[in-house]
């Protein structure tokens, strides 16, 4: 999908649902990319692009502390985005609005059981406790 088209149907699906910020959804896209890729890599052999929720949310998490750091926690709380689960609503609004594809296995559930925020994105960049 070119960025123009993108645009129109993130706008489309903005009217319908404002709980996410627009950054949220460029994210996401930009993050399925990165996981795509990230898989191709690690299985050259690896012929299906379809990318299940457990890998996505590995990937945005990956993607999110690769781009944004100590920073993306209080972004995604900025964007409407506070658990694993947001992050499935944002794909299943682009599913719906034709900007992605999904199996019939997948399911919004899926992303309910990903990671603890603060876990994934705050703690990396906590200091480590000192043994004594």
């Amino acid at each position: 999908m070119n960025a123009r088209k993108f645009q129109k149907t993130l706008e489309s699906i903005l009217r319908d649902d404002s709980r996410y910020a627009a950054g949220a959804y460029v994210f996401v896209r930009m993050a399925l990319d990165f996981t795509v890729k990230r898989l191709c890599s690690m299985n050259p052999s690896r012929k299906e692009r379809h990318v299940s929720s457990k890998e996505l949310l590995e990937g945005i998490r990956l993607f999110a502390l690769e781009t944004f750091g100590p920073m993306a926690l209080p972004l995604f709380e900025e964007w409407g985005v506070r658990s694993c689960l947001d992050f499935g609503q944002i794909v299943f609004n682009l599913v719906d609005a034709r900007a992605l594809t999904k199996t019939d296995e997948d399911r919004l559930e899926d992303f309910a059981d990903g990671y603890d925020f603060k876990e994934a994105f705050a703690a990396p960049f906590l200091p480590q406790k000192r043994k004594i």
